[in-house]
Formats: structure tokens, sequence, C-alpha cells
């Protein structure tokens, strides 16, 4: 007789991420949001993880996760983090951003600094804090989103885009470095997202944030890349997703957006 408390094969094929435990970081909003949701609904253990609790708690009611405080630019909070988890068999490090457009001319070293901080050394920090346990779970996942931005440069991004080379630098060390491991090292790079937030944090005001959006047919949004990052997660372990570029139709590059009206 089948033991009722495993489950079948056609279960397993349903929920591909069912025992498994994933971190997503960033998860108060956008794409983490997103991600978290996907994850849950392939039958993933997920934690949400993030500086606004109240926004997490709220998520990981809806979608049955576990919600627990981080920042990762806090040693402090990263250690205690680390030590709240019992097991880690994906790590999505999403945290991130862009907090400025200004030229290098014109660079706020504050603002270049927070930036590093928070998508370079954060990252970082995170992923040394938990590879531990992904190296335990037998079958982990390190899954970085990173951006176009990591692979080109433009004008009046120079804090991000430096920022998003070093993440895209790291991961390709990284990968080298776990070559003969059982965990998997996992770039998704987005191109032009629509989110409640990433513009106007970076901009300053809904006006300019919309700017950047308006005459862009079906720009890509958080569940666009969220579905990316499941598919890449939910792949037999032997298959390794290098590097997954990902923007909508209208951006053909950086700076080539066709735009109506």
């Amino acid at each position: 007789m089948p033991d009722p408390a495993q489950p079948t094969q056609s279960e397993y094929r349903a929920l591909p991420g069912r025992g498994r435990t994933a971190v997503v970081t960033g998860a108060s909003s956008g794409i983490g949001a997103a991600t978290a949701t996907r994850l849950a609904a392939e039958g993933f253990d997920v934690v949400v993880a993030a500086r606004r609790v109240d926004r997490l708690e709220e998520l990981a009611s809806s979608i049955g996760a576990r919600a627990v405080a981080l920042d990762i630019t806090d040693q402090a909070s990263v250690d205690a983090f680390a030590a709240s988890l019992e097991r880690v068999d994906v790590l999505v490090n999403n945290a991130g951003g862009a907090f400025d457009a200004n030229t290098v001319a014109d660079a706020d070293l504050d603002s270049w600094a927070r930036t590093y901080d928070v998508n370079v050394l954060g990252t970082v920090r995170l992923t040394k804090a938990l590879l531990p346990a992904l190296r335990a779970s037998g079958a982990g996942d390190v899954l970085f989103v990173s951006s176009t931005a990591g692979l080109v440069t433009y004008e009046g991004g120079s804090s991000y885009t430096a920022a998003k080379h070093g993440v895209h630098a790291m991961v390709g060390a990284l990968r080298l470095e776990l070559v003969a491991e059982p965990v998997r090292v996992i770039e998704i790079a987005p191109g032009m997202v629509h989110t409640e937030e990433f513009s106007l944090n970076r901009l300053g005001s809904s006006e300019k944030a919309d700017a950047v959006y308006r005459g862009v047919r079906e720009p890509l949004v958080a569940d666009d890349v969220a579905d990316c990052i499941a598919w890449a997660l939910t792949r037999p372990h032997h298959v390794n997703v290098d590097l997954m570029v990902i923007r909508p139709r209208a951006q053909a590059a950086q700076h080539k957006v066709a735009r109506e009206g």
C-alpha cells in the first residue's frame, strides 16, 4: 500500500518545490513578492525576507509563507536571520535597487555607497551566510536577480550599472568556485520591468517614474520575472541556467525602446 504521507509521482510533478525551503529577499514588493507567491504555488516552503515586516507578514499570510525581518546591509541582521533557518535549499537574492540617475560628473558618493551596499555587499553578505546550508542541502540553488544594467552601461546610470556589473562578476566567480559542489548558481537579468517602486525610488517622483514606461506597449511586470525564476529553479538539478536575459518585446536593447504616441 502507498504511504498516504508521501506525495505521489503526479503530486511531485505538480509541486516540484515540495520538501524544499526557498528564501526570497526583497520580498515586500515587486519581483520579490511575485517570486515568493509563485514559489509557494510550486510547493516550496517559502521564507520571505525584507525590512518592512508589516508588508512581509501580509504577504506571508496570503501565501502560507514565513516572514522574517532582514536587512542585508546589517551583518547582525544577516547573522540572526541565518541562525533562524533550519534548512535552506534555495536562495533568491532579489533585494537591491537604484537610487539616482546622476552622471559621473554629478555623482552623489553617498548614493553610490548605498547602491553598492544594497546590491553588492549585502548580496555577498547573505550568500556567504547561507552557503553552508545550501551545500548541506545536497541540491542547493543560489539565484541572483541582477539586471541588463550588469551587462551594458548607459548615460545617467553609472552608480546602478557599476553595482550590477559587480553582481554579474560575483555570480561568475561563484559559479567557478562551486563547480564541483551540489549548488547551482543562476543569474536572471531583467530589462525594463514596470513595478510599483523601482523607478519611483530612483527618480523621486511618480511623474518621473511614469515617464520611464510611457508609450511602451507591455513592459515586463513582476510576474513575468517570477515565472522565469520559477522555471529555472524547477529544472532537473543537473541543468544550470547560467544567465537568462529577459526583456519586453518592445525593448531591443538598453537604449532601443519602441514607444507609441
